[in-house]
């Protein structure tokens, strides 16, 4: 055979091994999503056509749903404050801004409160998929559109930039939340096994919108203003902008987001679990004097007095031990002593009963020799001495 030719058998055998494997290995898959694109129209439908800045700050606060139930029941013992008195009682709290945002809206906190399931699931959405969950509310404004139920009004105003959708407050100084039933307003529903989810009741019989009453937002929503960057799939923060100073067209959300994209921060999270170990890993400090502080609130020991702790804790044991060790001992003494007590009381007794039988011995040896007076002299004299002796004894 030409030894030429021999390089073709290690080429063709590594080809065949090539071909055998399976194809994922050769390539990086790409990570499966978290929510379905069902479950993200599910969760979304009944928020979608808010206002875009209340949106915004709902999305956010989602990610800290315990501060949310926090701020709910702050609302709820607090309601005769208003105004600069709200505006100073709120900056003493320590939720993040966002959700003290909502504050002004206690109907929107009292959902997310009472629905804390879709609260906790839309906060996971919008952490792991957040340019899907935009884009979903974009596609489901489209449908509103297109079914004719999205439409200006003295509450909203609607606005359309290419493919964007943009919902904005009809007055910048007034914010009007919407209720809707999801059902409707988008026409046919393409996902029967993920219906709408009901986080509020929808008035039977009623139009197709229904707002609560206005919310003057002044003084009490100075914390930040968020904005949906739709473009770029993301909310932005401009921290530097209020809704008293509303943002100029160029940064509105139609215009591509002003401010810096929003980060969720896992301090405000105050230890709820995060849906999967990838967003766990993305989103654990790595501040490890801020988790030793945690850990320090919640009852764990510090990993520097762990030693002497545990070495505490032996020696407590041991002493604990010892004290219930030298407890028998200290038992066994006392019976000890009772019993030697009891043991010299048995040798006094025994001792008395003899000396009676010597003296009882004396007393009938006198009288078997009564006739005999120099006999009995000393006997009874003796016998009298014994009693006696019996009775200084």
């Amino acid at each position: 055979m030409n030894k030429k030719g021999l390089w073709l058998y290690p080429l063709i055998g590594l080809l065949a091994i090539c071909v055998a494997l399976p194809a994922p290995l050769f390539a990086q898959a790409s990570p499966a999503k978290v929510f379905k694109q069902e479950e993200l129209d599910q969760l979304l439908a009944p928020v979608a056509l808010y206002p875009d800045d209340l949106l915004a700050q709902i999305l956010m606060a989602s990610t800290y749903p315990l501060e949310v139930v926090q701020a709910d029941r702050w609302v709820k013992q607090n309601k005769s404050l208003k105004g600069d008195a709200l505006k100073s009682a709120l900056e003493k709290q320590t939720w993040d801004t966002s959700v003290k945002s909502l504050v002004p809206f206690p109907d929107v906190l009292a959902m997310m409160s009472d629905k804390l399931d879709w609260t906790q699931k839309l906060g996971d959405a919008f952490l792991e998929q957040e340019k899907d969950v935009m884009d979903t509310v974009q596609k489901l404004r489209r449908k509103a559109n297109e079914a004719g139920n999205l439409k200006s009004s003295n509450e909203l105003a609607v606005k359309k930039e290419a493919d964007i959708i943009i919902i904005e407050s009809a007055n910048p100084q007034v914010i009007y939340v919407p209720a809707y039933n999801p059902t409707v307003v988008y026409g046919v529903w393409p996902y029967p096994a993920y219906p709408p989810y009901p986080v509020y009741a929808y008035p039977p019989g009623a139009a197709m919108f229904t707002f609560a009453m206005g919310v003057a937002v002044g003084a009490a929503w100075y914390h930040g203003w968020g904005s949906c960057n739709w473009h770029g799939g993301t909310v932005n923060i401009n921290k530097n902008v209020t809704i008293n100073r509303p943002a100029s067209p160029q940064t509105r959300p139609g215009g591509g987001g002003g401010g810096e994209q929003w980060k969720h921060n896992p301090e405000h999270r105050q230890g709820v679990a995060y849906r999967d170990q990838a967003t766990r890993d993305k989103y654990t400090p790595t501040n490890r004097a801020a988790v030793d502080s945690r850990q320090g609130n919640r009852g764990y020991d510090k990993p520097s007095a762990g030693t002497s702790d545990r070495s505490a804790g032996r020696q407590s044991a041991q002493q604990d031990r010892t004290a219930q060790d030298r407890t028998p001992d200290r038992s066994s003494s006392g019976a000890k002593s009772q019993n030697n007590a009891f043991n010299g009381s048995d040798r006094s007794g025994g001792q008395a009963q003899r000396d009676s039988a010597r003296g009882s011995q004396s007393m009938s040896s006198a009288k078997s020799h009564g006739g005999g007076g120099g006999a009995s002299r000393p006997s009874g004299g003796g016998a009298s001495r014994g009693g006696g002796g019996r009775g200084r004894r």
